[in-house]
């Protein structure tokens, strides 16, 4: 596709195509249905199980680079508080596993393995993303290899550094604080600040791939609703399981020694879920603008005719 036309009277997303709430989450329900984004969800917990490893080995050697000791055990605490106790201690445990019976050149083998890996995976996400926007994808197989690479290599710059803010978010509040010579009362402000700023950074990360990923022309915005309740509903949906498997259920009675896996797929797939049920949404808004010919982009006139929801 060529380069948008300029834009006239384009609106925000947050104006909601000129939707109420309720409105607009009847149509991202209507088409989260119509686009079986459930079904989807599981075809990309499959990618994603392949792509995770080697995108944490990945990250392990990266941080490796910097001039911290023990940084991957601080970040993997995190992994703790939010997956269940089982599907964390796989992970770790096949982490260690990997890293430890690798050698360095197997390593750096490992890392070309973990990128293709991973951007595998980013193309499954840009296949799903397509069939949400109801768009058909002409783009070439390397150019669409290209986008899926630099959205990889994108969206783990994002996630790394917003993990590192949580790790060293303390420490740099009070490097800041001597040099600048702040009292206590602006370093507490500082350690309330991270958190805020490690939420932009992840919905900055999810808001790129939903700009590159679809084969359409979009306008470019820091934050969107649907990145939004995508981030919000995986922590929600994060955390709800975590509660529900250690107070309710017990995957290794039922499942026995694969219940970390199970737990660790099913961790995956709500995540797959979040994620396209955030594209419904923007893509929802962004067909009730075309509608009213304020339309964010300029494939969402076409798709509003041909996807009429109301």
């Amino acid at each position: 596709m060529g380069r948008r036309p300029g834009r006239a009277a384009a609106v925000s997303y947050w104006a909601l195509g000129g939707l109420s709430l309720s409105e607009l989450g009847r149509r991202a329900f209507r088409r989260s249905r119509k686009d079986e984004i459930l079904e989807r969800a599981a075809a990309l917990s499959y990618y994603f199980v392949f792509a995770l490893i080697p995108a944490l080995l990945f990250l392990t050697t990266l941080l490796g680079l910097l001039p911290t000791p023990d940084l991957m055990p601080q970040l993997m605490s995190y992994v703790d508080r939010v997956l269940p106790q089982d599907a964390a201690s796989l992970l770790k445990r096949t982490l260690a596993e990997v890293v430890t019976g690798a050698s360095g050149g197997l390593l750096s083998i490992g890392v070309l393995a973990a990128v293709l890996g991973a951007s595998s995976g980013m193309l499954s996400i840009m296949r799903a993303l397509n069939n949400a926007y109801g768009i058909t994808d002409n783009r070439t197989w390397l150019r669409k290899r290209l986008i899926a690479f630099g959205l990889t290599l994108g969206f783990s710059v994002f996630i790394l550094t917003a993990m590192l803010m949580l790790v060293f978010g303390g420490r740099i509040g009070e490097t800041i604080g001597d040099w600048f010579g702040l009292d206590s009362l602006s370093t507490r402000a500082w350690h309330l600040l991270q958190w805020p700023i490690v939420a932009f950074l992840g919905l900055t990360g999810l808001t790129l791939v939903y700009y590159l990923a679809p084969a359409t022309q979009r306008g470019w915005y820091w934050i969107t609703p649907g990145s939004t309740v995508a981030l919000v509903s995986w922590l929600v949906m994060s955390l709800g399981l975590r509660f529900y498997v250690s107070r309710f259920a017990n995957y290794n009675a039922t499942y026995g020694s694969i219940g970390g896996v199970i737990l660790l797929m099913l961790w995956l797939y709500w995540s797959g879920v979040a994620l396209l049920m955030g594209a419904e949404i923007d893509s929802a808004i962004e067909a009730a603008a075309a509608e009213q010919g304020r339309e964010p982009s300029p494939d969402m006139a076409r798709l509003a005719t041909l996807r009429r929801d109301a």
